[in-house]
């Protein structure tokens, strides 16, 4: 990519070409690059990576295809989860060990949580039925706009806060500053 930066992106199955071929690579073959093992969120997690250096993707800065393996053990339940995710990057082999794509995965996690969730949760962007012109991308600026109200006014759960503001419309106001 220009500058020197290189992209990480995940490949999902809305594009069965990219994401077939990244998902059929001989995984068993691949050598573990990283796996680590958290208890946390009245939860036990553990994560595996693998990488390969893989050309055949139609992505012009895919270099290297990643298979990510997480499996989750709630302890309130008891149920087991297993998610597979198959991310692409420009870097080439050997220029970010397995553990530095691990944290850079996880980064891009922490994101996705709490914002895309929030979104496609809490306002269930998904739902809209406004498909015109700019007006989406307008919607999702707007609601960008209100998750970062809330999380500057120190709210970790927007739905509350939004239950909040539905019987105080002046708080977003004053915590930017716009009322006196």
């Amino acid at each position: 990519m220009d500058g020197g930066a290189h992209c990480l992106a995940r490949v999902k199955a809305n594009h069965p070409g990219p994401f077939d071929r990244v998902r059929r690579l001989p995984r068993r073959d691949i050598v573990l690059d990283h796996y680590d093992r958290t208890r946390a969120h009245h939860r036990l997690e553990s994560r595996r990576l693998k990488t390969a250096a893989f050309a055949h993707l139609d992505h012009p800065d895919a270099a290297q295809a990643l298979h990510v393996v997480r499996w989750r053990k709630d302890f309130t339940s008891g149920k087991p989860t297993i998610e597979r995710a198959y991310p692409i990057t420009g870097l080439p082999p050997g220029a970010a060990t397995g553990t530095q794509l691990a944290a850079w995965i996880r980064d891009h996690w922490k994101i996705e949580d709490l914002l895309h969730h929030v979104r496609d949760r809490t306002f269930r962007e998904d739902d809209s039925t406004i498909h015109i012109g700019r007006l989406p991308r307008i919607m999702a600026s707007l609601r960008n706009l209100a998750i970062g109200v809330h999380r500057q006014d120190g709210h970790t759960n927007i739905a509350a806060a939004l239950r909040r503001t539905a019987c105080d419309h002046y708080r977003p106001l004053a915590c930017l500053g716009l009322t006196g």
